[in-house]
């Protein structure tokens, strides 16, 4: 009799859930805060830069920014399918939105096996700060190439936005870009005034059912379930900004070398700066790495190189850095300790810096000694890509009446906030570029 009784109120209970219960929506994007930066929907149009904007040989990528709203999967595959080029890059910036059409656009990127990148792009007819105003939205959502510039710098894919990045099969964000991630907000709408214990049974199943979803399609991503454990951790009101160890480890973007593009700085003393971080060969951690361009003075140029100190290294260590395209070119020698950085700076003539500009790339090579009398020799090389033009760009700003603030150093993070224009603070002052390095390193 008892068992009869409970069977007859779980079926009126099932019931009165399928009639009350609107179908819930899963939402995953950051604080109000970080949103008048972004339209309300998706947008996604073809962009053209300057040659080799988005890489050696690239001028042309796809952008994909705002927050993703209901319709958003729908034209993202109408304007796909008129994509031949598969391979041509795609750069997302947006701080999240409907997860569930995350996860079709997510798939549609697999299908296409797309490049994704989290990059800003900027329209040049636009002006600068109203990127998502009424009339440059209509520039984006028109028919064409839309004429651009392309930043990875502050980019950020927060949250959902993640999902589609996850769907590419090659994957980068820049050591000055964000991808962020947290657990979903579940909206659920009820007919009436259903009882209490109605609405939580409704919701623990939708969350379940959230959370097997997810799990499902980190796994048919190929990213670690690492991933999916994290994001369970970390509550909807909070971003969790993935680090550079855990992009690798988790096999989101898995490049031992992440750059950034050259950029120019305008503050009192102008410069060009390019970060890197460099995976070591012993574990999944990171080195950040910074180098730095000054204006040219009486025909030399100050040239700066830091590095965050290896914990583990106790010998001293010697940086060399060549041009690719004259290795005779040569610059570097013992650093200094600065906070928790070893730096190098010192000088170069005007012919080793046109050697590196008609350079591929920067070739560094890091010698530490050992105990046996061999040498640990470190070699990697970092992409002149772009250096040109900012150079152009440096030596108009050298003589500019109105320079901007002055900047800490150094110049960008390796884990940057993703809604909020933090530089790392300075443990200390700015070394002077234009002194003779010490013979060793300071204690």
């Amino acid at each position: 009799m008892h068992l009869v009784v409970l069977q007859s109120m779980l079926v009126r209970l099932l019931f009165l859930l399928a009639c009350l219960l609107f179908p819930g929506a899963l939402r995953a994007e950051g604080p109000p805060a970080e949103k008048p930066e972004f339209a309300s929907r998706l947008t996604i149009y073809l962009a053209k830069g300057s040659p080799d904007a988005c890489g050696p040989g690239c001028d042309r990528w796809i952008a994909i920014e705002g927050q993703i709203d209901q319709g958003a999967a729908s034209r993202v595959r109408r304007f796909l399918a008129g994509i031949k080029d598969t391979q041509r890059p795609i750069y997302l910036h947006s701080p999240g939105g409907n997860v569930e059409q995350s996860y079709v656009i997510g798939r549609l990127l697999r299908g296409r096996k797309a490049v994704a990148r989290v990059g800003r792009t900027i329209a040049t007819a636009c002006a600068a700060g109203t990127q998502v105003d009424a009339a440059c939205l209509k520039i984006k959502n028109g028919a064409g190439e839309v004429e651009a510039q392309l930043t990875t710098y502050h980019a950020m894919c927060n949250s959902a936005c993640g999902y589609l990045f996850f769907g590419a099969t090659s994957r980068e964000v820049s050591p000055d870009a964000a991808l962020a991630v947290h657990n979903s907000k579940l909206i659920l709408s009820f007919r009436g005034n259903p009882p209490p214990e109605v609405v939580a049974e409704a919701r623990r199943r939708r969350i379940a059912s959230a959370d097997r979803d997810r799990a499902a399609f980190i796994a048919a991503m190929g990213i670690s379930r690492e991933l999916d454990a994290l994001i369970r951790t970390v509550k909807f009101e909070s971003l969790h900004v993935l680090t550079r160890p855990e992009l690798y480890r988790f096999g989101i973007d898995t490049r031992p070398l992440a750059e950034t593009m050259w950029r120019l700085e305008r503050s009192t003393r102008p410069f060009i700066s390019k970060i890197a971080a460099v995976k070591k060969e012993s574990d999944t951690s990171f080195r950040t790495m910074e180098w730095r361009l000054y204006c040219e003075n009486k025909k030399r140029v100050p040239l700066m190189f830091a590095s965050e100190i290896d914990a583990a290294a106790t010998a001293k260590r010697t940086i060399l850095m060549a041009a690719s395209a004259d290795l005779s070119r040569e610059a570097g020698g013992p650093p200094v300790r600065f906070g928790k950085y070893e730096v190098w700076s010192g000088a170069v003539d005007p012919d080793m810096v046109k050697a590196v500009l008609a350079s591929h790339s920067l070739q560094v090579r890091e010698t530490t000694p050992e105990p046996d009398g061999k040498a640990d020799i470190i070699s990697f090389n970092i992409d002149t890509t772009g250096l040109t033009s900012v150079w152009t760009q440096l030596g108009t700003s050298c003589t500019s009446p109105t320079p901007g603030p002055a900047k800490s150093w150094p110049a960008n993070s390796l884990q940057p906030t993703p809604w909020t224009d933090s530089p790392w603070a300075a443990s200390g002052t700015l070394p002077n570029v234009g002194a003779t390095p010490a013979a060793t390193p300071a204690p």
